[in-house]
């Protein structure tokens, strides 16, 4: 298959601090956006080499504002699993444009991908769809407490389940209120979630969880099938809801979940992130028994109805299904993660590549203040491989082999850069 690469002229190794639009734009956006910038793409906290503003993307590369290309490990934190402008979800997103957007009800595609849904996940009874990850989260647990009649939601402490007042990783503007109703365990520690299960007694809603454990600036853990399974049981036991939050995994791993290998299926489940190749798109799906429940809530929006990001997701996932493009994701990423750990070495590194490789993530020892990791990232990005200090990476089916044998060219040089440095 041909690299995909951006065809306009970038700027050279002798420009790459030369970021004078970006720097305008940042004084720009300092006056009218918080803070310049914010939420998770905001660059104020990483290394000096990272970009704030981007121009353009194709494939597996990035274009930033001054004409820096990079070779893109972090895929809009995960949202690209195909590449950027795959002609197949760019065809699709034209014809649906040519039809409309946000009509005044929902187009035919809604059904036909709900069905898709009910049809490639074996938990899937029904689904909804909204926006992006936090509406799906939101949703489960707003679900679980419909359909049972009860308030406690158990998680892993740590877990990041997106942005909303019961689950967001700031308490700015949080009250006590909001998460009145949480209780947490330990993840892969089934008596913590045990212990957990006793205190909320037969106020027990639901139970949810990553299944993988990414926590910021930490070793990616995957939970272990006798975990899984125990957490199983205990909302069987409990009549509670296992749900599943797969906004981050799903769709790059299994497309039946990314706890299929695993044996363990889910009542619910939260899907964003991969869904669509970049479009605005969320989902839940569910079990039977929950159905009732997601019809007693109220959950709406003006955009949740949207076809364009409703056909986007048809063609992706029909890619996904009917291609070899989840194979090449993981044969890119075990590709780089070997020579990552080779290079690390040779360099004199003890470093950690954890989680799944789809989705890495390096790390030094003893390196508690992430030092290291900034350090290493920076000098990556600055010659032109854009993957994060502390927030797991992520592959996409346009990660070919010219593009990793590229990047580790790349983090080689950042390595021994690294190296002169200390």
């Amino acid at each position: 298959m041909k690299r995909t690469v951006i065809t306009e002229p970038a700027a050279g190794r002798d420009e790459l601090d030369h970021r004078e639009k970006d720097s305008l734009f940042r004084a720009r956006a300092g006056k009218v956006i918080p803070s310049g910038m914010y939420g998770h793409m905001a660059v104020q906290k990483l290394p000096a080499g990272y970009p704030q503003f981007m121009e353009r993307g194709e494939g597996c590369r990035l274009r930033d504002v001054d004409g820096r290309e990079f070779i893109d490990f972090m895929c809009g934190w995960g949202p690209i699993v195909l590449g950027r402008r795959h002609q197949d979800v760019d065809r699709a997103v034209s014809e649906q444009l040519d039809r409309g957007d946000v009509l005044n009800g929902p187009a035919p595609v809604m059904v036909e991908l709900a069905e898709t849904l009910v049809e490639m996940v074996p938990h899937a009874d029904w689904a909804l769809l909204a926006k992006n990850g936090t509406d799906a989260t939101t949703t489960c647990v707003s679900t679980a407490r419909a359909a049972t009649g009860r308030r406690k939601i158990l998680l892993a402490r740590g877990a990041y389940h997106g942005a909303a007042p019961w689950c967001s990783p700031s308490l700015g503007g949080v009250l006590p209120e909001d998460r009145a109703h949480l209780d947490f365990f330990e993840y892969n520690d089934l008596e913590s979630a045990k212990a957990a299960a006793e205190r909320a007694g037969d106020d027990l809603a639901g139970i949810i969880i990553a299944p993988v454990k990414q926590e910021l600036g930490t070793r990616q853990e995957y939970a272990t099938a006798e975990f899984a399974r125990g957490l199983r049981q205990l909302a069987d036991s409990a009549g509670a809801a296992l749900i599943l939050d797969d906004v981050r995994c799903g769709f790059r791993i299994d497309l039946q979940g990314s706890w299929a290998p695993l044996g363990v299926q889910p009542d619910m489940a939260a899907w964003s992130k991969a869904i669509a190749n970049g479009h605005p798109l969320a989902a839940v799906t569910g079990s039977e028994w929950l159905r009732e429940g997601a019809e007693a809530i109220f959950v709406t929006g003006s955009f949740w109805y949207s076809p364009v990001p409703m056909a986007a997701a048809m063609a992706t996932l029909s890619v996904l299904r009917d291609s070899d493009a989840l194979d090449r994701i993981r044969v890119a990423g075990e590709s780089f993660i070997s020579g990552l750990r080779t290079q690390a070495a040779a360099h004199g590194f003890d470093a950690e590549v954890s989680g799944p490789v789809q989705m890495p993530l390096l790390q030094f020892a003893d390196d508690s203040d992430q030092a290291l990791s900034s350090a290493f990232a920076d000098e990556a990005v600055r010659r032109g491989v854009y993957l994060h200090p502390v927030h797991n990476w992520f592959l996409s089916a346009a990660h070919q082999e010219a593009d990793i044998a590229q990047a580790l060219e790349i983090t080689d040089e950042a390595f021994a850069a690294l190296g002169r440095k200390l």
